[in-house]
């Protein structure tokens, strides 16, 4: 994410400075225009309501952008209009609640010149340095906008933990007007930010921690009832986050439409089912539309069974390598979601493991179910998944088209070799209404293989029964690795077209 200093213009310094003439001004009108003064003050304020821009459109779908809460930038909307005329300045300057006027301390501005001379306006503080250091200038404007914590509306800063861990020294007090809080700590070694536990946000509505440590008893996550975003990410093991801990914070958040559970390492099964002899609370989120958990699936189980979502739109699940994965509570956790249905499915195969990607309806840009196993060796991903995939597959058994991603550099002709094609039928029966298969060049080998009959499955043409058309990328000589498993189809009456794609499925 690039910020350019002083986005949208230079900030609005009127304290001290004379009234901008209106010669030149929109009030002039051309031969065939209408004078923009004759508008009412009503009119003019809705026009200027108009034009406050979204921070987040609807089809800006990547989830780490939903999270950052868009482009904050576009709050200087306002930084030239004020400049235009006399009148406009006082009318904006006026309206400046009805039209959430905030000034914005990013990158390169002079927060100490825009605080004195500036009207005292709510303050947004946004820092994201994701390939930079923070410079001496922009560290110290932080602090001096952290001093006005009853204007401060919105913090979101990413920087290297050294400097986050000064400018938390600064957040010891109640910041009473702060809606919104995104802090991430990058993931070098072992450091971690520490928040003071005195920082208190009694208003917060969005609350995201990446690599903060933040206990479950911290003020933050205490009774807040507006809250709708909790999302904490890389939470370290000197947490101690346990399932009956963190469901009874829950259930003091009635209105969270967007729970976020991201652990750094694996918890020890055998620390959670110890935990499970605790008694606890049922908590039901009946706003939450996303929630979001990466950890091991001992620890998700001991969550589903006492949370109830009735109106869940998007559930992203992401396990650690572990041998083997029992998940019925996550069946019975979809299944009791209304708005959890799927109609095409992708699944990607990548350098760090596999996921399994679930949309609405085909040509969907989000997903409604998102699963990724993560493991290096493709045969463990293949048999992984497998797993996972077929224990959910009564929830699957509405997907019609099924996409197969290659994302691997490279895979050697040994890991090929210790690829079960038995795991892969296994993998493709979770999907067995699927009716169109379209398959990356460097897996094709592996699903003409499997799609063949192995002796232990049902026979090539019985596999798959819905299946009416294979689609497969820039492998020329693919078509014959596929001839056996056409004409068998073919023989039994259930014929399936093979097309051949000149681009693969990524682009």
């Amino acid at each position: 994410m690039t910020r350019s200093p002083n986005p949208g213009g230079t900030y609005p310094a009127l304290a001290n400075q004379s009234v901008t003439s209106d010669q030149g001004s929109p009030t002039d009108s051309g031969p065939h225009g209408t004078p923009i003064h004759i508008l009412s003050n009503d009119a003019l304020l809705n026009i200027f309501s108009v034009c406050r821009p979204v921070l987040l459109y609807d089809d800006e779908a990547e989830d780490n952008g939903i999270l950052e809460g868009g482009k904050w930038d576009r709050e200087c909307w306002w930084y030239k209009l004020v400049h235009v005329c006399r009148r406009w300045r006082y009318l904006i300057l006026e309206s400046a609640s009805y039209l959430r006027l905030c000034l914005v301390c990013t990158t390169g501005t002079p927060v100490a010149q825009m605080l004195a001379t500036s009207p005292p306006l709510p303050l947004i503080i946004d820092h994201i340095l994701k390939d930079r250091d923070i410079t001496a200038e922009d560290e110290e404007g932080i602090l001096l906008a952290l001093q006005h914590r009853h204007r401060v509306r919105r913090i979101r800063l990413e920087m290297p933990v050294p400097n986050l861990q000064k400018l938390a020294a600064a957040m010891v007090e109640e910041f009473p007007m702060l809606e919104f809080l995104y802090i991430t700590a990058p993931t070098k070694g072992d450091a971690s930010l520490v928040l003071p536990q005195t920082f208190q946000a009694p208003h917060l509505r969005h609350l995201v921690l990446d690599n903060v440590i933040c206990s479950i008893t911290s003020p933050l996550l205490t009774p807040t009832p507006g809250l709708v975003t909790l999302s904490l990410l890389e939470i370290r093991p000197s947490a101690n986050l346990r399932p009956h801990d963190l469901l009874q914070r829950l259930a003091l958040m009635p209105q969270l439409e967007t729970l976020g559970i991201d652990f750094h390492s694996p918890v020890p099964s055998r620390d959670i089912e110890r935990q499970l002899r605790i008694p606890t609370v049922h908590v039901t989120l009946p706003n939450l539309r996303w929630f979001g958990f990466r950890g091991v699936s001992a620890y998700l189980e001991a969550l589903l069974p006492r949370i109830t979502a009735p109106l869940l739109e998007k559930l992203q699940i992401l396990f650690f390598n572990q041998l083997t994965f029992f998940v019925p509570r996550l069946l019975e956790f979809i299944g009791s979601a209304e708005n959890l249905r799927f109609s095409s499915a992708r699944l990607t195969f990548d350098e760090e493991g596999i996921s399994a990607s679930m949309y609405p309806y085909e040509g969907a840009k989000m997903y409604a179910v998102y699963v990724d196993v993560g493991c290096k060796q493709f045969d463990w991903q293949v048999a992984s998944t497998a797993q996972i995939l077929n224990t959910l597959r009564s929830v699957f058994s509405s997907v019609e088209h099924l996409t197969l991603e290659d994302e691997r550099y490279a895979i050697s002709s040994e890991q090929r070799d210790g690829v079960n094609h038995a795991q892969w039928r296994k993998l493709l029966e979770s999907f067995n209404n699927v009716k169109t298969l379209l398959v990356d060049a460097g897996l094709v080998g592996d699903l003409s293989c499997s799609l063949l009959d192995d002796g232990e499955s049902s026979p090539a043409e019985l596999f798959l029964p819905e299946l009416k058309e294979v689609s497969y990328s820039t492998t020329d000589d693919a078509g014959d690795l596929f001839t056996r498993f056409i004409d068998a189809r073919q023989k039994a009456g259930r014929p399936v077209t093979l097309v051949h794609r000149n681009t693969s499925l990524s682009e």
